[in-house]
């Protein structure tokens, strides 16, 4: 299991990499590897507020669907259109496709997710 240095992740498996108030969010490798061949990318809709907790995606395996949260809340500001024609991308590197951007409406929220070891126990734990 790849986990880098820098992000933040929840315990629902997304990482947030930060860049100013900007959070880019996409899955873990943990998460691509629990569900397999990904064959769809649900992608949100750019523009619209969203709130910490909230279904930001849904993923879609050859093995299962799961929902992506998105760990912070704001308003969606960029997607990753590439993944509705390759959602396989999210299993060659699952870090540098990311599934959306949002803008932070509060970064303290930050506060609340995982660094790098932190979430490494976390899935030992699992």
């Amino acid at each position: 299991m790849k986990v880098l240095e820098g992000l933040k992740y929840s315990k629902d498996h997304e990482w947030v990499k930060v860049d100013g108030n900007k959070a880019y969010i996409g899955i873990t490798d943990h998460a691509q590897h629990s569900l397999g061949d990904i064959v769809f990318v649900e992608i949100p809709e750019e523009g619209i507020d969203i709130n910490k907790g909230d279904v930001l995606s849904v993923v879609e395996s050859v093995k299962a669907a799961s929902d992506v949260y998105t760990p912070v809340s704001g308003k969606i500001i960029e997607v990753n259109e590439e993944l509705e024609d390759s959602p396989e991308k999210i299993n060659e590197d699952p870090y540098t496709n990311y599934i959306a951007v949002v803008e932070m409406s509060d970064i303290s929220e930050l506060e609340e997710l995982l660094n790098m070891q932190e979430y490494e126990r976390y899935c030992e734990e699992e």
